[in-house]
């Protein structure tokens, strides 16, 4: 990628969380400040990613490894980058993303215990990304207990049932936001963490005053 012009924010975090709705209020915002944004997601930012997400969280949980799963995030992750977020950020607009490669370490390293070796991610992650990396990660931390609960009601009143994940025993989601608090822990110049057990306009307000400190937006 050239020089960027824009911001890379991304939204990270367990099932339930808020992210999605976070992430569209940030984009409100910002527009209310005349900053150019777009909105994205991982996996399905485009449209080989739509074609992939459904493979990744729809269906049996056991249907892929964990290897197998990290390779379709980064094939994922590679088209989403070359073909939306290296292009925005290049015409001056701030990119917003529902997951990035904070996810796959999560979900794929920690979550499943470190059956993946690290080392495996981080060279995935050098030949698929280089150096680039998020200007700022907001990181949604909730008991997963509570989040699960949220996702599955969520779930419950869609005809496409994306819940591969969520059906995952309560050991997987304690031990990824471990991880995710971990990885914050060790990058705190690029992780806000914040409290997402806290009404929808009360977490937003959380999110714009780490925006508006991070960005020098008020």
């Amino acid at each position: 990628m050239s020089k960027k012009l824009g911001y890379f924010i991304t939204f990270e975090g367990g099932e339930g969380t808020g992210k999605s709705t976070q992430l569209k209020l940030l984009a409100d915002y910002l527009s209310s400040k005349h900053i150019r944004n777009i909105q994205t997601k991982e996996p399905g930012g485009t449209p080989v990613g739509l074609e992939l997400r459904k493979l990744l969280v729809c269906g049996d949980k056991n249907k892929f490894d964990p290897i197998a799963e990290a390779l379709l995030y980064y094939a994922d992750r590679r088209v989403h980058l070359v073909n939306k977020i290296w292009p925005a950020l290049e015409n001056g607009e701030w990119v917003l993303s529902d997951r990035f490669a904070d996810s796959t370490m999560a979900y794929q390293y920690y979550g499943y215990e470190k059956r993946v070796d690290k080392s495996v991610l981080e060279q995935l992650y050098n030949l698929t990304v280089g150096h680039f990396k998020p200007d700022l990660t907001i990181l949604l931390d909730i008991d997963p207990q509570i989040g699960l609960a949220r996702s599955l009601q969520k779930a419950s009143g869609m005809t496409v049932k994306e819940t591969r994940f969520e059906s995952r025993e309560l050991n997987f989601h304690n031990h990824m936001r471990a991880g995710y608090l971990e990885m914050a822990a060790a990058a705190p110049e690029r992780f806000v963490v914040l409290n997402a057990d806290k009404s929808i306009e009360e977490l937003h307000q959380d999110v714009v005053n780490a925006i508006n400190e991070r960005f020098k937006l008020s």
